[in-house]
């Protein structure tokens, strides 16, 4: 069994950061989704620990990372990532991020592109403007959850509420969250799963980000920089992910050396629903 030890990372700023190292091999290093949320990659950590070193962490301010205010801008969480892979000793590692997670892995290779081995870019949203995916990604959200009448009913009366309860906004999350599955037989199961460990959602984080994203997202600036970008990418999509898999297009063309590896059957969390093709996408990284 692979060897698991929970850490504290502290940074340059003085904020302490929850991380976890398990398994042996080349280091990969995750970056979780939201923003504002927490790691959930224990389905993805549990497989690759055969093969890699793997390291998960809490972003700040978020999970079980010490609470903190701030601040919440891209350049300030990919100094956090410096810290966690300077504390493990990392010279070099392969960055796997998710979603929000995936903007923010593209974010240090672009920053730091002699520490990273390669870039997995999982379910995230391309370089361009929201308007590539946003709308389409709110048409989809409504139109999944309307599969279940009553279902889309409960989740607009929690969300119109001005204040939730933390077991409402757990409820919300789970049934916003189900929506991400392709298998509706399973969807909340899997959405539960997902909430089992809950904390608060610094929703603070998420609108600065939001907001940032909107500011420097899509620019001219930002496709000259992918396309200087000299190192390995994969991107691995739910071809049933509810976000347009067209918005990512925009990086797909951008980089120079990215390979594209669609999952026909899975959504936005493909270790998920496609488990074996996942972990071979991953796995054809690290080698």
């Amino acid at each position: 069994m692979a060897r698991t030890r929970s850490e504290t990372v502290e940074t340059d700023d003085g904020v302490r950061l929850w991380a976890e190292r398990s398994g042996a091999g080349p280091p990969l290093v995750l970056c979780h989704g939201g923003p504002g949320l927490w790691d959930m990659f224990e389905d993805v950590a549990g497989p690759l620990t055969e093969r890699a070193a793997v390291h998960r962490w809490d972003q700040r301010g978020c999970g079980r990372s010490g609470p903190c205010a701030g601040p919440w801008t891209s350049e300030r969480f990919v100094a956090d990532l410096e810290a966690v892979r300077r504390h493990f000793g990392l010279e070099r590692m392969t960055l796997l991020g998710h979603s929000w997670g995936a903007q923010l892995a593209l974010s240090h290779a672009l920053a730091h592109p002699e520490r990273v081995n390669a870039l997995v870019y999982v379910s995230g949203t391309g370089i361009g403007p929201d308007s590539d995916w946003f709308d389409g990604f709110k048409v989809n959200l409504v139109a999944r959850l309307g599969e279940c009448p009553e279902r889309l009913a409960r989740w607009h009366e929690l969300t119109d509420r001005p204040v939730r309860s933390e077991v409402e906004e757990r409820e919300r999350a789970v049934l916003q969250w189900s929506a991400e599955f392709v298998d509706r037989e399973r969807d909340l199961e899997h959405a539960g799963r997902m909430a089992e460990r809950w904390f608060d959602i610094n929703t603070e984080c998420n609108r600065a980000f939001n907001a940032e994203r909107r500011r420097t997202w899509g620019t001219p600036e930002l496709y000259a920089a992918c396309q200087r970008l000299d190192l390995p990418v994969v991107i691995v999509d739910g071809a049933r992910d509810i976000r347009p898999r067209s918005a990512v297009d925009s990086l797909e063309r951008a980089l120079p050396r990215v390979r594209r590896v669609i999952l026909p059957e899975a959504g936005h969390l493909p270790w998920v629903e496609d488990p074996r093709g996942f972990r071979e996408a991953v796995t054809a990284a690290l080698r």
